[in-house]
């Protein structure tokens, strides 16, 4: 296995880095994100993740481990490849993933390309857990009490607000003050809807 690759930049593209060492050039995957951090850089070292597949052999590499890392956490969902774990981490950088998946945002996850509901839905369930425990040194990092927020959110709907307005209103509540009743949540939600 491949843990990185260090040489000189032949070719860089928004998709891909051709890195020569030893004579040999290595063509590599890359995302936007590692994109911006090689631009105008002729020595690099780029963490590699590989895919062996029947059918090809394909590199995929990254300009620091958290990216790597995230990308190595979305492959291991059902339904994730390789090109979409890239997709994604194009579209937003991996610290910005990681709060979408730890905060239950589907919708943020839904606004990539090639990402439906469904799939932002298992990737937060499937990693959720694991990224929160990460960034919480053993403890799930979650906005608030989670449980009350989401038992507000169904009370809200079920009294005929759009549930758009009530997530946008409760996580702003749940910003400012973490530890409320689902009660408390319901009241001051009613005020500012």
């Amino acid at each position: 296995m491949i843990d990185y690759i260090k040489g000189v930049i032949t070719q860089v593209t928004p998709t891909f880095v051709v890195v020569e060492t030893s004579g040999t050039g290595y063509f590599i995957n890359i995302s936007l994100t590692t994109f911006s951090k090689l631009e105008n850089k002729t020595d690099v070292k780029i963490l590699v993740h590989e895919v062996i597949r029947e059918d090809a052999h394909l590199l995929y590499g990254f300009a620091d481990p958290q990216e790597r890392e995230i990308f190595r956490h979305l492959i291991s969902v059902t339904g994730v490849g390789a090109s979409t774990a890239r997709m994604m981490l194009s579209s937003l950088n991996p610290s910005e993933i990681e709060h979408a998946i730890i905060g239950s945002d589907v919708n943020i996850l839904k606004s990539i390309k090639g990402i439906g509901l469904k799939t932002a839905q298992r990737i937060i369930v499937d990693l959720r857990e694991k990224l929160g425990k990460q960034a919480g040194g053993g403890e799930i990092f979650a906005p608030a009490d989670n449980t009350n927020r989401e038992e507000a959110l169904s009370a809200l709907v079920m009294l005929g607000f759009a549930k758009s307005a009530v997530t946008k209103v409760l996580d702003k509540i749940v910003r400012e003050e973490k530890n409320l009743t689902v009660e408390d949540m319901i009241k001051r939600a009613l005020k500012n809807l």
